[in-house]
């Protein structure tokens, strides 16, 4: 069989209206734009959302406290911790920074110190937490020799 054959058997691509032949690429194009129309004539409306009014928080009702972050200082004001040794330094420093102060703030103690020199709550705990690492008689909070 030859190719002139074959040439025979098949159809001619459509004319168009100039007599020239139309383009399979140009039927794809139309396809695909009449398929996007009829996708789009088809989509259910959107629904048109409205954000819920905001109620005022009421007076009596209290918000919400922050949770509670411990810092990292390494100095407290009004704390002297030169006469301390390494050890009851550090002791002293992490308990002020782990523990919260309880007057409302939501911070650490040694946050507390800082941003609120005058909170005398704060005061007297930093007071008491120096007076348990250095002991009452000037040993070391750890030393259980008698």
């Amino acid at each position: 069989m030859s190719s002139s054959e074959s040439n025979l058997n098949s159809t001619p691509a459509p004319l168009g209206p100039g007599g020239t032949r139309r383009s399979s690429a140009g039927m794809v194009a139309l396809s695909l734009i009449l398929l996007a129309g009829l996708v789009w004539a088809m989509a259910p409306g959107r629904a048109k959302f409205v954000p819920a009014p905001l109620r005022p928080v009421l007076p009596g009702c209290p918000l919400k406290a922050p949770d509670f972050v411990p810092s990292d200082s390494t100095e407290v004001p009004g704390v002297d911790l030169s006469a301390l040794s390494a050890a009851q330094k550090n002791r002293v420093l992490f308990r002020v920074n782990m523990e919260p102060c309880p007057c409302g703030c939501n911070n650490s103690l040694a946050a507390c110190r800082t941003n609120h020199p005058t909170c005398p709550v704060g005061k007297e705990l930093v007071e008491k937490i120096m007076a348990d690492e250095t002991g009452a008689n000037g040993k070391v909070s750890g030393d259980r020799s008698q």
